[in-house]
Protein backbone atom coordinates (compact mmCIF):
# COMPACT_ATOMS: atom_id res chain seq x y z
CA UNK A 1 0.00 0.00 0.00
CA UNK A 2 1.23 3.62 -0.80
CA UNK A 3 1.43 6.27 1.56
CA UNK A 4 0.20 9.32 2.07
CA UNK A 5 2.10 11.86 -0.36
CA UNK A 6 3.59 15.30 1.83
CA UNK A 7 2.65 18.27 0.44
CA UNK A 8 4.35 19.25 -2.03
CA UNK A 9 5.84 22.80 -2.26
CA UNK A 10 8.73 24.13 -4.61
CA UNK A 11 10.46 25.46 -1.74
CA UNK A 12 10.51 22.54 0.36
CA UNK A 13 13.98 20.96 1.49
CA UNK A 14 17.70 21.18 -0.33
CA UNK A 15 19.03 19.44 -3.63
CA UNK A 16 21.38 16.51 -3.10
CA UNK A 17 25.18 16.68 -4.09
CA UNK A 18 24.79 15.20 -7.14
CA UNK A 19 22.09 17.57 -8.13
CA UNK A 20 24.26 20.91 -7.24
CA UNK A 21 27.25 18.73 -9.09
CA UNK A 22 25.23 18.59 -12.37
CA UNK A 23 23.57 22.20 -11.90
CA UNK A 24 27.43 23.74 -11.25
CA UNK A 25 28.90 21.45 -14.27
CA UNK A 26 26.07 22.55 -16.63
CA UNK A 27 26.98 26.31 -15.78
CA UNK A 28 30.81 25.27 -16.67
CA UNK A 29 30.10 23.92 -19.34
CA UNK A 30 27.29 26.41 -21.30
CA UNK A 31 29.81 29.29 -20.02
CA UNK A 32 32.54 27.49 -21.13
CA UNK A 33 31.44 27.13 -24.60
CA UNK A 34 29.55 30.35 -24.83
CA UNK A 35 32.90 31.77 -24.77
CA UNK A 36 35.28 29.21 -26.95
CA UNK A 37 36.07 30.21 -30.13
CA UNK A 38 33.64 29.05 -32.51
CA UNK A 39 36.52 27.64 -34.57
CA UNK A 40 37.43 25.54 -31.78
CA UNK A 41 33.90 24.37 -30.90
CA UNK A 42 33.10 20.39 -31.76
CA UNK A 43 31.25 20.35 -35.91
CA UNK A 44 27.50 20.24 -34.39
CA UNK A 45 25.57 16.63 -34.62
CA UNK A 46 22.68 18.45 -36.42
CA UNK A 47 22.42 21.75 -37.49
CA UNK A 48 20.03 23.61 -34.81
CA UNK A 49 19.31 27.26 -34.96
CA UNK A 50 21.69 29.54 -32.52
CA UNK A 51 18.49 31.21 -30.59
CA UNK A 52 17.55 27.32 -29.94
CA UNK A 53 21.03 26.67 -28.62
CA UNK A 54 20.40 29.22 -26.22
CA UNK A 55 16.96 28.26 -24.79
CA UNK A 56 17.32 24.71 -24.70
CA UNK A 57 20.73 25.42 -22.09
CA UNK A 58 18.80 27.99 -20.38
CA UNK A 59 16.05 25.49 -19.96
CA UNK A 60 18.51 22.59 -18.75
CA UNK A 61 19.64 25.35 -16.40
CA UNK A 62 16.73 26.24 -14.88
CA UNK A 63 15.43 22.47 -14.17
CA UNK A 64 19.08 21.39 -12.88
CA UNK A 65 18.88 24.78 -10.54
CA UNK A 66 15.63 24.29 -8.92
CA UNK A 67 16.32 20.56 -8.45
CA UNK A 68 19.79 21.57 -7.06
CA UNK A 69 18.70 24.43 -5.00
CA UNK A 70 15.09 23.94 -4.49
CA UNK A 71 14.53 27.01 -1.62
CA UNK A 72 15.78 29.31 -4.05
CA UNK A 73 12.82 30.98 -5.21
CA UNK A 74 11.78 31.68 -8.83
CA UNK A 75 11.95 35.11 -9.11
CA UNK A 76 15.92 35.24 -7.49
CA UNK A 77 16.58 31.96 -9.44
CA UNK A 78 15.39 33.81 -12.63
CA UNK A 79 17.37 37.24 -11.88
CA UNK A 80 20.33 34.80 -11.00
CA UNK A 81 20.32 32.90 -14.47
CA UNK A 82 19.42 36.08 -16.77
CA UNK A 83 22.38 37.74 -15.39
CA UNK A 84 24.87 34.91 -15.81
CA UNK A 85 22.74 35.06 -19.79
CA UNK A 86 23.78 38.98 -19.80
CA UNK A 87 27.21 38.46 -18.12
CA UNK A 88 27.98 35.82 -21.22
CA UNK A 89 26.56 37.97 -23.84
CA UNK A 90 28.89 40.78 -22.17
CA UNK A 91 32.03 38.36 -22.34
CA UNK A 92 31.24 37.46 -25.46
CA UNK A 93 31.14 41.05 -27.26
CA UNK A 94 34.43 41.80 -24.84
CA UNK A 95 36.45 38.97 -27.05
CA UNK A 96 37.74 39.25 -30.40
CA UNK A 97 36.53 36.29 -31.31
CA UNK A 98 32.90 35.85 -30.10
CA UNK A 99 29.57 38.98 -30.50
CA UNK A 100 27.37 39.44 -27.79
CA UNK A 101 23.70 39.95 -29.23
CA UNK A 102 20.25 40.97 -27.34
CA UNK A 103 18.77 38.31 -29.09
CA UNK A 104 20.58 35.57 -27.45
CA UNK A 105 19.75 37.10 -23.79
CA UNK A 106 15.97 36.94 -25.19
CA UNK A 107 16.77 33.35 -26.26
CA UNK A 108 18.20 32.78 -22.57
CA UNK A 109 14.78 33.89 -20.90
CA UNK A 110 12.94 32.16 -23.37
CA UNK A 111 14.62 29.00 -22.10
CA UNK A 112 14.56 29.54 -18.59
CA UNK A 113 9.95 30.83 -19.29
CA UNK A 114 10.25 26.92 -20.65
CA UNK A 115 12.38 25.48 -17.91
CA UNK A 116 9.91 26.76 -15.43
CA UNK A 117 6.94 25.61 -17.36
CA UNK A 118 8.57 22.43 -17.47
CA UNK A 119 8.64 21.90 -13.66
CA UNK A 120 5.07 22.98 -13.73
CA UNK A 121 4.17 20.46 -15.50
CA UNK A 122 5.63 17.67 -13.40
CA UNK A 123 4.38 19.04 -10.12
CA UNK A 124 1.13 19.53 -11.89
CA UNK A 125 1.33 15.60 -12.80
CA UNK A 126 2.81 14.45 -9.82
CA UNK A 127 -0.14 16.29 -7.86
CA UNK A 128 -2.81 14.80 -10.06
CA UNK A 129 -1.36 10.97 -9.20
CA UNK A 130 -0.62 11.19 -6.04
CA UNK A 131 -2.89 8.98 -3.21
CA UNK A 132 -5.05 10.80 -1.64
CA UNK A 133 -5.59 10.32 2.00
CA UNK A 134 -9.03 9.91 3.76
CA UNK A 135 -8.34 12.24 7.58
CA UNK A 136 -9.80 10.64 10.65
CA UNK A 137 -12.37 13.35 12.40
Amino acid sequence: MRGCAKPSGARQGTGSGLSRWLFWGLALAVTALSLTPVQYLPPPVFDVWDKAQHAAAFTLLTVAGRWAYPAFGRPASSVALLLHGAATEAAQAATGWRHGELADWVADAVGIAIGYAVLAARARWRAFNAPTCATKG
